[in-house]
């Protein structure tokens, strides 16, 4: 008895040095800008598998309609071999969305710059959000110059996979030009503005289409239809039946792998 307890505790302590650790660093200032405003808010937070490297890399945007919310690290992407960064960025009204995609655009030229410092590979990049975040995510993919305003090419970004984002201008950038939210519009801040055949593989993933936020599925839909007749040919749209705008992250991740997977040559889970 004494011998077979002997060896379960064995098994358990080599079962628990084997185990990968992870570790976050949180409120990294990755800007330049000087101001209070961005000193206090241009911020982010780095979880990463010690001792590591060349791990894929996955920039996340919050949601929050770009007038709230805060950096966060998904529980979803955690302890799966994956570098996460949660970045925050400067709100509307407070600023304007010009003011905010630089600084998405920031935060991506950081990833490019220090992310193998924490074992990350920066030709296994992926920009995505949620909401606010994955309408960033879009602009960052469509329109280059955001990026090479920092000297990336938006092009060396692995893929983006933006969750429920806004392919119009987004309602409450309309709401800074007097433009009610049901009143659609395509000027320079939406994504459709942007359509390109040459971009990296364009991962859309909406709620469904009857609960989703202002018809946020259908925006995607056409932007995707778009994509695909400016000679986009890796585009994909997926619409998550019975979830709504918040509901349809969680499961939204399992597509992100999915994807990712797919494009390192790894078996896929069904």
């Amino acid at each position: 008895m004494n011998k077979l307890l002997t060896t379960l505790l064995l098994c358990i302590m080599t079962t628990s040095l084997s185990a990968q650790t992870y570790r976050t660093v949180s409120d990294i200032s990755y800007t330049k800008k000087t101001d209070a405003y961005s000193q206090e808010r241009l911020k982010l937070d780095v979880y990463y598998p010690e001792g590591k490297k060349d791990c894929p890399v996955v920039v996340w945007f919050h949601g929050g309609g770009l007038e709230g919310g805060n950096k966060e690290i998904p529980w979803k992407l955690k302890e799966k071999g994956l570098v996460v960064v949660g970045a925050n960025y400067r709100l509307l009204p407070r600023v304007t969305v010009d003011k905010t995609l630089d600084d998405a655009a920031e935060a991506v030229a950081w990833v490019f710059n220090h992310i193998a410092e924490y074992g990350g590979d920066v030709k296994k990049i992926i920009v995505s959000g949620h909401s606010a975040g994955g309408y960033l995510a879009m602009l960052l993919c469509l329109n280059k110059a955001w990026l090479a305003a920092y000297g990336n090419n938006a092009d060396d970004v692995m893929m983006y996979v933006p969750f429920s984002g806004q392919a119009i201008t987004h309602y409450n950038v309309r709401k800074m030009q007097g433009i009610p939210p049901l009143q659609a519009t395509i000027d320079e801040y939406a994504p459709l503005y942007w359509v390109r055949k040459d971009c990296p593989p364009l991962i859309l993933i909406c709620g469904d289409r009857e609960l989703e936020l202002f018809g946020r599925y259908d925006e995607n839909q056409y932007l995707a239809r778009m994509m695909k007749l400016a000679g986009h040919t890796e585009t994909y749209l997926y619409e998550l039946d019975g979830h709504g705008h918040g509901g349809m992250v969680e499961p939204g991740f399992h597509i992100l792998e999915t994807h990712l997977k797919q494009m390192l040559g790894e078996a896929v889970n069904p």
